[in-house]
Protein backbone atom coordinates (compact mmCIF):
# COMPACT_ATOMS: atom_id res chain seq x y z
CA UNK A 1 0.00 0.00 0.00
CA UNK A 2 2.95 2.63 1.01
CA UNK A 3 4.68 2.07 -2.11
CA UNK A 4 1.38 2.13 -4.15
CA UNK A 5 0.55 5.81 -2.65
CA UNK A 6 4.71 6.66 -3.33
CA UNK A 7 4.10 5.72 -6.67
CA UNK A 8 1.14 7.63 -7.45
CA UNK A 9 2.45 10.73 -5.67
CA UNK A 10 5.69 10.58 -7.78
CA UNK A 11 3.34 10.30 -11.05
CA UNK A 12 1.57 13.39 -9.81
CA UNK A 13 4.57 15.54 -9.17
CA UNK A 14 5.64 14.74 -12.21
CA UNK A 15 2.87 15.52 -14.12
CA UNK A 16 2.14 18.85 -12.32
CA UNK A 17 5.91 19.45 -12.84
CA UNK A 18 5.38 19.16 -16.29
CA UNK A 19 2.67 21.13 -16.39
CA UNK A 20 4.71 24.22 -14.48
CA UNK A 21 7.10 24.08 -16.96
CA UNK A 22 4.38 24.29 -19.78
CA UNK A 23 2.58 27.08 -18.22
CA UNK A 24 2.37 30.17 -15.46
CA UNK A 25 5.33 29.65 -12.85
CA UNK A 26 4.66 30.93 -9.88
CA UNK A 27 7.94 31.59 -8.45
CA UNK A 28 9.19 32.55 -11.82
CA UNK A 29 6.24 35.56 -11.94
CA UNK A 30 7.04 36.84 -8.33
CA UNK A 31 10.80 37.22 -8.84
CA UNK A 32 9.96 39.51 -12.35
CA UNK A 33 7.18 40.87 -10.74
CA UNK A 34 9.66 42.29 -7.81
CA UNK A 35 12.20 42.86 -10.76
CA UNK A 36 10.24 44.77 -12.35
CA UNK A 37 9.47 47.29 -8.85
CA UNK A 38 13.27 47.14 -8.86
CA UNK A 39 14.35 48.35 -12.02
CA UNK A 40 11.91 51.45 -11.60
CA UNK A 41 12.52 52.44 -8.45
CA UNK A 42 15.89 52.67 -10.35
CA UNK A 43 15.01 55.79 -11.82
CA UNK A 44 12.48 57.21 -9.72
CA UNK A 45 14.00 57.66 -7.21
CA UNK A 46 17.27 56.57 -7.59
CA UNK A 47 18.47 58.15 -10.86
CA UNK A 48 16.77 61.44 -9.50
CA UNK A 49 18.10 61.30 -6.26
CA UNK A 50 21.75 60.32 -8.11
CA UNK A 51 21.14 62.99 -10.78
CA UNK A 52 20.09 65.58 -8.77
CA UNK A 53 22.19 65.75 -6.39
CA UNK A 54 25.10 66.47 -8.96
CA UNK A 55 23.89 69.34 -10.55
CA UNK A 56 23.73 73.26 -8.49
CA UNK A 57 20.95 73.71 -6.22
CA UNK A 58 19.12 76.23 -9.17
CA UNK A 59 18.69 72.82 -11.43
CA UNK A 60 17.57 70.44 -8.59
CA UNK A 61 13.64 70.38 -9.45
CA UNK A 62 14.92 70.74 -13.27
CA UNK A 63 16.47 67.54 -12.96
CA UNK A 64 13.52 65.46 -10.98
CA UNK A 65 11.19 66.96 -12.87
CA UNK A 66 12.79 65.60 -16.31
CA UNK A 67 13.21 61.70 -14.71
CA UNK A 68 8.74 62.03 -13.68
CA UNK A 69 8.22 63.32 -17.20
CA UNK A 70 10.26 61.06 -18.88
CA UNK A 71 8.50 57.85 -16.57
CA UNK A 72 5.05 58.89 -17.72
CA UNK A 73 5.34 59.74 -21.16
CA UNK A 74 7.47 56.52 -22.39
CA UNK A 75 5.61 54.52 -20.38
CA UNK A 76 2.04 55.85 -22.58
CA UNK A 77 4.14 55.21 -25.33
CA UNK A 78 5.26 51.58 -24.45
CA UNK A 79 1.43 50.85 -24.17
CA UNK A 80 0.47 52.17 -27.48
CA UNK A 81 3.43 51.11 -30.16
CA UNK A 82 6.64 50.43 -27.86
CA UNK A 83 5.94 46.59 -26.83
CA UNK A 84 4.94 45.20 -29.74
CA UNK A 85 7.28 47.45 -32.02
CA UNK A 86 9.93 45.66 -30.16
CA UNK A 87 8.96 42.34 -29.66
CA UNK A 88 6.07 41.68 -32.18
CA UNK A 89 6.79 39.65 -35.30
CA UNK A 90 7.90 42.52 -37.92
CA UNK A 91 7.14 40.00 -40.95
CA UNK A 92 9.34 40.80 -44.00
CA UNK A 93 11.39 43.76 -41.97
CA UNK A 94 11.83 41.85 -38.71
CA UNK A 95 15.50 42.24 -38.81
CA UNK A 96 14.84 45.89 -38.35
CA UNK A 97 11.52 46.34 -36.55
CA UNK A 98 8.82 44.68 -35.13
CA UNK A 99 4.83 45.58 -35.91
CA UNK A 100 2.36 46.28 -34.70
CA UNK A 101 0.39 43.29 -33.85
CA UNK A 102 0.50 44.36 -30.27
CA UNK A 103 -0.49 47.91 -30.62
CA UNK A 104 -2.38 49.27 -27.99
CA UNK A 105 -1.84 45.49 -26.06
CA UNK A 106 -3.87 43.68 -28.18
CA UNK A 107 -3.95 40.14 -27.17
CA UNK A 108 -2.18 40.89 -24.15
CA UNK A 109 -4.34 39.44 -21.74
CA UNK A 110 -4.48 37.84 -18.59
CA UNK A 111 -4.02 34.71 -19.57
CA UNK A 112 -1.45 35.22 -21.75
CA UNK A 113 1.58 34.01 -21.21
CA UNK A 114 5.48 34.82 -22.11
CA UNK A 115 7.34 32.24 -21.36
CA UNK A 116 6.66 31.28 -17.86
CA UNK A 117 5.67 34.62 -16.43
CA UNK A 118 2.08 35.85 -17.54
CA UNK A 119 2.86 38.80 -20.49
CA UNK A 120 1.83 41.41 -18.52
CA UNK A 121 4.51 40.94 -16.48
CA UNK A 122 7.02 40.62 -19.00
CA UNK A 123 5.82 43.75 -21.11
CA UNK A 124 5.74 45.81 -17.45
CA UNK A 125 9.59 44.71 -16.58
CA UNK A 126 10.67 45.66 -20.35
CA UNK A 127 8.87 48.94 -20.43
CA UNK A 128 11.18 49.96 -16.86
CA UNK A 129 13.91 49.20 -18.89
CA UNK A 130 12.63 51.88 -21.27
CA UNK A 131 11.77 54.50 -19.09
CA UNK A 132 15.43 54.56 -18.10
CA UNK A 133 16.96 54.54 -20.85
CA UNK A 134 16.37 58.24 -22.30
CA UNK A 135 16.07 59.47 -18.61
CA UNK A 136 19.86 58.42 -18.23
CA UNK A 137 20.39 60.86 -21.64
CA UNK A 138 19.69 63.96 -19.68
CA UNK A 139 22.82 63.57 -17.67
CA UNK A 140 24.80 64.93 -20.72
CA UNK A 141 22.85 68.47 -21.33
CA UNK A 142 21.86 68.55 -17.54
CA UNK A 143 21.54 72.25 -16.56
CA UNK A 144 20.88 73.90 -19.89
CA UNK A 145 17.97 72.23 -22.28
CA UNK A 146 14.73 73.79 -21.90
CA UNK A 147 12.13 71.48 -20.68
CA UNK A 148 9.88 71.31 -23.58
CA UNK A 149 13.18 70.20 -26.16
CA UNK A 150 13.80 67.86 -23.37
CA UNK A 151 10.74 66.62 -23.78
CA UNK A 152 10.01 66.17 -27.34
CA UNK A 153 13.55 64.86 -28.14
CA UNK A 154 13.30 62.03 -25.37
CA UNK A 155 9.89 61.07 -26.42
CA UNK A 156 11.15 61.00 -30.35
CA UNK A 157 14.61 59.60 -29.17
CA UNK A 158 12.84 56.58 -27.49
CA UNK A 159 10.88 55.82 -30.49
CA UNK A 160 13.65 56.32 -33.41
CA UNK A 161 16.54 55.12 -31.36
CA UNK A 162 15.56 53.16 -28.00
CA UNK A 163 13.12 50.61 -29.78
CA UNK A 164 14.79 49.68 -33.17
CA UNK A 165 18.16 48.66 -31.04
CA UNK A 166 15.99 46.55 -28.50
CA UNK A 167 13.93 44.95 -31.69
CA UNK A 168 17.66 44.16 -33.43
CA UNK A 169 18.99 42.63 -29.73
CA UNK A 170 15.94 41.64 -27.87
CA UNK A 171 13.03 41.05 -30.24
CA UNK A 172 14.62 39.13 -32.90
CA UNK A 173 16.42 41.81 -35.04
CA UNK A 174 19.45 41.42 -36.98
CA UNK A 175 21.62 41.45 -34.39
CA UNK A 176 19.98 38.22 -32.22
CA UNK A 177 20.02 36.99 -35.59
CA UNK A 178 23.51 36.99 -35.40
CA UNK A 179 24.55 35.88 -32.25
CA UNK A 180 25.21 39.24 -30.49
CA UNK A 181 24.62 39.04 -27.10
CA UNK A 182 23.39 41.68 -24.57
CA UNK A 183 22.12 39.71 -21.21
CA UNK A 184 20.06 43.01 -19.42
CA UNK A 185 21.20 46.43 -21.45
CA UNK A 186 24.79 46.87 -22.39
CA UNK A 187 23.92 47.50 -26.18
CA UNK A 188 20.50 48.31 -25.72
CA UNK A 189 20.73 50.45 -22.63
CA UNK A 190 24.33 51.96 -22.03
CA UNK A 191 25.70 52.54 -25.53
CA UNK A 192 22.60 53.99 -26.77
CA UNK A 193 22.16 56.30 -23.38
CA UNK A 194 25.87 57.12 -23.56
CA UNK A 195 26.33 58.17 -27.02
CA UNK A 196 22.91 60.08 -26.81
CA UNK A 197 24.19 62.12 -24.35
CA UNK A 198 27.78 62.86 -25.72
CA UNK A 199 25.92 63.91 -28.86
CA UNK A 200 23.90 66.60 -26.81
CA UNK A 201 26.69 67.52 -25.01
CA UNK A 202 28.28 68.48 -28.19
CA UNK A 203 25.71 69.76 -30.13
CA UNK A 204 24.48 72.33 -27.36
CA UNK A 205 27.78 73.47 -25.95
CA UNK A 206 28.91 73.55 -22.82
CA UNK A 207 27.33 75.13 -19.64
CA UNK A 208 28.05 78.65 -18.74
CA UNK A 209 31.85 78.45 -16.44
CA UNK A 210 32.61 75.14 -17.48
CA UNK A 211 36.40 74.63 -16.72
CA UNK A 212 36.69 78.01 -15.49
CA UNK A 213 34.66 77.96 -11.99
CA UNK A 214 34.11 74.92 -9.87
CA UNK A 215 30.62 73.35 -10.51
CA UNK A 216 30.78 71.04 -7.48
CA UNK A 217 27.85 68.59 -6.91
CA UNK A 218 25.31 71.45 -4.43
CA UNK A 219 24.14 67.61 -2.54
CA UNK A 220 26.32 64.72 -2.24
CA UNK A 221 24.10 63.25 0.33
CA UNK A 222 21.06 63.54 -1.80
CA UNK A 223 23.45 61.52 -4.66
CA UNK A 224 25.06 58.73 -2.49
CA UNK A 225 21.38 57.82 -1.50
CA UNK A 226 20.50 57.79 -4.91
CA UNK A 227 23.55 55.62 -5.47
CA UNK A 228 22.16 53.08 -3.04
CA UNK A 229 19.30 52.98 -4.56
CA UNK A 230 21.00 52.44 -8.40
CA UNK A 231 22.60 49.51 -6.13
CA UNK A 232 20.14 47.68 -4.80
CA UNK A 233 17.39 48.31 -7.96
CA UNK A 234 20.30 47.08 -10.50
CA UNK A 235 19.93 43.48 -8.87
CA UNK A 236 16.30 43.30 -10.66
CA UNK A 237 17.98 45.07 -13.76
CA UNK A 238 20.28 42.42 -14.08
CA UNK A 239 19.32 39.17 -12.16
CA UNK A 240 15.37 40.00 -13.10
CA UNK A 241 16.66 39.49 -17.14
CA UNK A 242 16.94 36.10 -16.93
CA UNK A 243 13.09 36.05 -16.64
CA UNK A 244 13.08 33.54 -14.43
CA UNK A 245 14.24 32.54 -10.44
CA UNK A 246 16.60 30.52 -11.45
CA UNK A 247 20.70 29.77 -11.75
CA UNK A 248 20.56 32.20 -14.50
CA UNK A 249 19.28 34.70 -12.34
CA UNK A 250 21.25 34.15 -9.39
CA UNK A 251 25.61 34.20 -11.07
CA UNK A 252 23.42 37.55 -12.72
CA UNK A 253 22.94 38.49 -9.01
CA UNK A 254 26.42 37.95 -7.95
CA UNK A 255 28.44 39.11 -11.25
CA UNK A 256 26.66 42.59 -10.39
CA UNK A 257 27.56 42.67 -7.05
CA UNK A 258 31.08 41.75 -7.10
CA UNK A 259 31.82 43.99 -10.49
CA UNK A 260 29.68 47.21 -8.85
CA UNK A 261 32.15 46.30 -5.70
CA UNK A 262 35.13 46.89 -7.36
CA UNK A 263 34.41 49.13 -9.55
CA UNK A 264 33.62 51.03 -6.90
CA UNK A 265 36.86 49.99 -5.04
CA UNK A 266 39.40 50.96 -8.07
CA UNK A 267 38.16 54.33 -8.56
CA UNK A 268 38.55 54.71 -4.61
CA UNK A 269 41.96 53.79 -5.04
CA UNK A 270 43.08 55.44 -8.33
CA UNK A 271 41.70 58.83 -6.89
CA UNK A 272 43.38 57.92 -3.62
CA UNK A 273 46.91 58.13 -5.14
CA UNK A 274 46.40 60.58 -7.71
CA UNK A 275 44.91 63.07 -5.53
CA UNK A 276 45.61 62.17 -2.09
CA UNK A 277 42.02 61.78 -0.83
CA UNK A 278 39.02 59.53 -1.74
CA UNK A 279 36.40 60.94 -2.38
CA UNK A 280 32.41 59.95 -2.02
CA UNK A 281 31.48 60.96 -5.60
CA UNK A 282 34.41 58.53 -6.86
CA UNK A 283 33.28 55.79 -4.86
CA UNK A 284 29.63 55.99 -6.22
CA UNK A 285 30.69 56.71 -10.27
CA UNK A 286 33.03 53.53 -9.40
CA UNK A 287 29.84 52.04 -8.69
CA UNK A 288 27.90 52.63 -11.43
CA UNK A 289 30.49 52.38 -13.88
CA UNK A 290 30.91 48.63 -12.55
CA UNK A 291 27.61 48.12 -12.53
CA UNK A 292 26.76 49.81 -16.27
CA UNK A 293 29.70 47.57 -17.23
CA UNK A 294 28.90 44.31 -16.15
CA UNK A 295 25.21 44.85 -17.45
CA UNK A 296 25.69 43.00 -20.29
CA UNK A 297 27.89 40.09 -19.20
CA UNK A 298 25.73 39.83 -16.18
CA UNK A 299 24.05 36.18 -16.99
CA UNK A 300 26.84 34.85 -19.16
CA UNK A 301 29.93 35.23 -16.81
CA UNK A 302 31.17 33.22 -13.59
CA UNK A 303 32.26 35.47 -10.44
CA UNK A 304 35.47 35.65 -11.62
CA UNK A 305 35.04 36.96 -14.62
CA UNK A 306 32.94 40.14 -13.14
CA UNK A 307 35.53 40.86 -10.89
CA UNK A 308 37.70 41.64 -13.68
CA UNK A 309 34.98 43.19 -15.05
CA UNK A 310 34.63 45.48 -12.50
CA UNK A 311 38.28 46.12 -11.89
CA UNK A 312 38.42 47.21 -16.03
CA UNK A 313 35.48 49.55 -15.60
CA UNK A 314 36.85 51.53 -12.62
CA UNK A 315 40.35 51.85 -14.41
CA UNK A 316 39.09 52.61 -17.94
CA UNK A 317 35.77 54.55 -16.75
CA UNK A 318 38.01 57.08 -14.62
CA UNK A 319 40.40 57.93 -16.96
CA UNK A 320 37.73 58.22 -19.87
CA UNK A 321 35.95 61.01 -17.68
CA UNK A 322 39.32 62.70 -17.21
CA UNK A 323 40.11 62.68 -20.21
CA UNK A 324 36.53 63.36 -21.62
CA UNK A 325 36.54 66.89 -19.52
CA UNK A 326 39.91 68.10 -18.68
CA UNK A 327 41.61 67.06 -22.35
CA UNK A 328 38.12 66.98 -25.07
CA UNK A 329 36.99 69.74 -23.30
CA UNK A 330 32.92 67.97 -23.50
CA UNK A 331 30.53 68.94 -20.96
CA UNK A 332 29.15 65.93 -20.30
CA UNK A 333 27.49 67.03 -17.24
CA UNK A 334 26.99 63.94 -15.44
CA UNK A 335 29.63 61.42 -17.01
CA UNK A 336 26.92 59.79 -19.05
CA UNK A 337 29.49 58.62 -22.02
CA UNK A 338 32.47 57.83 -19.98
CA UNK A 339 30.69 55.68 -16.99
CA UNK A 340 27.82 54.38 -19.07
CA UNK A 341 28.71 54.43 -23.00
CA UNK A 342 32.11 53.38 -22.30
CA UNK A 343 31.43 50.81 -19.36
CA UNK A 344 28.61 49.19 -22.34
CA UNK A 345 31.26 48.88 -24.81
CA UNK A 346 33.54 47.36 -23.04
CA UNK A 347 31.59 45.14 -20.74
CA UNK A 348 29.71 44.17 -24.23
CA UNK A 349 33.19 42.75 -25.50
CA UNK A 350 33.92 40.87 -22.19
CA UNK A 351 30.72 39.40 -22.69
CA UNK A 352 32.29 37.32 -25.64
CA UNK A 353 35.25 36.77 -23.95
CA UNK A 354 34.09 35.82 -20.46
CA UNK A 355 31.34 33.66 -21.50
CA UNK A 356 33.28 30.75 -22.34
CA UNK A 357 33.88 28.04 -19.97
CA UNK A 358 37.51 27.95 -19.32
CA UNK A 359 36.27 31.35 -17.50
CA UNK A 360 33.84 30.26 -15.47
CA UNK A 361 31.36 31.25 -18.23
CA UNK A 362 28.02 29.29 -19.34
CA UNK A 363 29.66 28.47 -22.28
CA UNK A 364 29.73 29.36 -26.59
CA UNK A 365 26.29 29.07 -28.12
CA UNK A 366 25.54 26.22 -30.60
CA UNK A 367 28.17 26.70 -33.95
CA UNK A 368 30.07 30.19 -32.33
CA UNK A 369 33.14 29.92 -32.04
CA UNK A 370 35.39 32.43 -29.56
CA UNK A 371 35.86 34.42 -33.06
CA UNK A 372 32.96 34.54 -34.53
CA UNK A 373 31.23 35.67 -30.75
CA UNK A 374 33.64 38.21 -30.28
CA UNK A 375 33.12 39.70 -33.71
CA UNK A 376 29.32 39.71 -33.32
CA UNK A 377 29.83 41.81 -30.68
CA UNK A 378 32.12 44.16 -31.87
CA UNK A 379 29.58 44.68 -34.86
CA UNK A 380 27.02 45.17 -32.20
CA UNK A 381 28.57 47.50 -30.60
CA UNK A 382 29.81 49.60 -33.53
CA UNK A 383 26.56 49.50 -35.14
CA UNK A 384 24.66 50.66 -32.36
CA UNK A 385 26.69 53.45 -31.92
CA UNK A 386 27.00 54.48 -34.82
CA UNK A 387 22.85 54.03 -34.87
CA UNK A 388 22.83 56.07 -32.02
CA UNK A 389 24.90 59.06 -32.56
CA UNK A 390 23.32 59.71 -36.51
CA UNK A 391 20.09 59.34 -35.08
CA UNK A 392 20.91 61.77 -32.05
CA UNK A 393 22.56 64.68 -33.87
CA UNK A 394 19.66 64.71 -36.29
CA UNK A 395 16.58 64.41 -33.60
CA UNK A 396 18.60 67.19 -31.76
CA UNK A 397 18.76 69.33 -35.10
CA UNK A 398 15.03 68.63 -35.84
CA UNK A 399 13.55 69.27 -32.44
CA UNK A 400 15.66 73.08 -32.51
CA UNK A 401 13.78 73.77 -35.43
CA UNK A 402 10.69 73.51 -33.47
CA UNK A 403 11.40 75.04 -30.30
CA UNK A 404 14.66 76.39 -28.80
CA UNK A 405 17.17 73.74 -27.68
CA UNK A 406 19.42 75.58 -24.77
CA UNK A 407 17.97 78.38 -22.07
CA UNK A 408 19.34 81.41 -22.55
CA UNK A 409 21.89 82.83 -20.74
CA UNK A 410 19.29 84.31 -18.06
CA UNK A 411 17.37 81.66 -18.10
CA UNK A 412 20.44 79.55 -16.83
CA UNK A 413 22.02 82.01 -14.72
CA UNK A 414 18.30 82.23 -13.32
CA UNK A 415 18.30 78.60 -12.95
CA UNK A 416 16.08 75.85 -14.69
CA UNK A 417 14.30 75.41 -11.87
CA UNK A 418 12.63 78.49 -12.04
CA UNK A 419 13.22 80.11 -15.39
CA UNK A 420 11.25 76.22 -16.75
CA UNK A 421 8.85 75.27 -13.66
CA UNK A 422 8.69 78.92 -11.70
CA UNK A 423 9.41 76.47 -8.13
CA UNK A 424 12.14 76.24 -6.48
CA UNK A 425 14.19 73.42 -5.07
CA UNK A 426 14.91 75.38 -1.79
CA UNK A 427 13.80 78.19 0.15
CA UNK A 428 16.92 79.72 1.53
Amino acid sequence: MKLNTLLLLLVVSLFSGAARAEGLDSGDTAWILASTALVLFMTLPGLALFYGGLVQPRNVLSVLMQCFAITCAVSILWVLVGYSLVFADGGSMNAWIGGLDKAFMQGVTRDSLSGSIPETVFSAFQMTFAIITPALVIGGFAERMRFPSMLLFSVIWFLAVYVPVAHWVWGGGWLAQQGTLDFAGGIVVHITAGVGALVAALVLGPRKGFLTRQMMPHNMTMTITGAGMLWVGWFGFNAGSALAANGDAGMALMATHISAATGAFTWMLIEWFKYGKASALGIATGMVAGLGTITPASGFVGPMAALFIGFAAGVVCFFATNTLKNVLRVDDSLDVFPVHGVGGIIGSLFAGLFIATEWGGAGLAEGMTMGSQLSAQAIGVLSVFLWTAVLSFVLLKLVGLVTPLRASDEEETEGLDISQHEERGYNF
